[in-house]
């Protein structure tokens, strides 16, 4: 078993944001939201590259902080995202993707069935050290 992915001890990457600065890449994040439902599916990270790329496309394309190159969400699962609107935030220093999930499934980490579970927000704190999971 995974114990970051899926584990019930809270150890939360303060230093993740840190990390991207220091890349020196020029990304945004992006929340990812299904445009049916309102669930937030993850966070992301576009850049000027992906955001044409989204658009041009209509599915979700981000920028991979850990592989520096274009991710398109469902090349390797099948789980694509298609893009329904681009909304910008008041400062323009964060995107919404609102999209429609072609699978039930949003992360790559799986249910206990196998299948991608819909959302990566899948646990819930219980206290400052610990998590419970809320499957659906």
């Amino acid at each position: 078993m995974n114990e970051l992915e899926e584990g019930t001890r809270l150890t939360l990457d303060f230093d993740k944001l840190a990390g991207v600065a220091a890349t020196g890449a020029r990304v945004v994040p992006v929340v990812l939201q299904d445009a049916t439902s309102g669930d937030v599916l993850f966070i992301g990270y576009a850049n000027d590259q992906a955001l044409k790329a989204s658009l041009d496309e209509r599915i979700a394309v981000l920028w991979s902080t850990s592989r520096n190159e274009l991710w398109r969400k469902g090349a390797t699962s099948g789980d694509v995202l298609q893009l329904v609107d681009v909304r910008v935030n008041c400062e323009q220093n964060s995107l919404l993707y609102l999209v429609n999930r072609t699978t039930g499934g949003a992360c790559h980490t799986k249910l206990p069935s196998g299948e991608a579970r819909p959302t990566c927000y899948y646990r819930s704190l219980t206290d400052t050290d610990s998590l419970r999971h809320i499957e659906p």
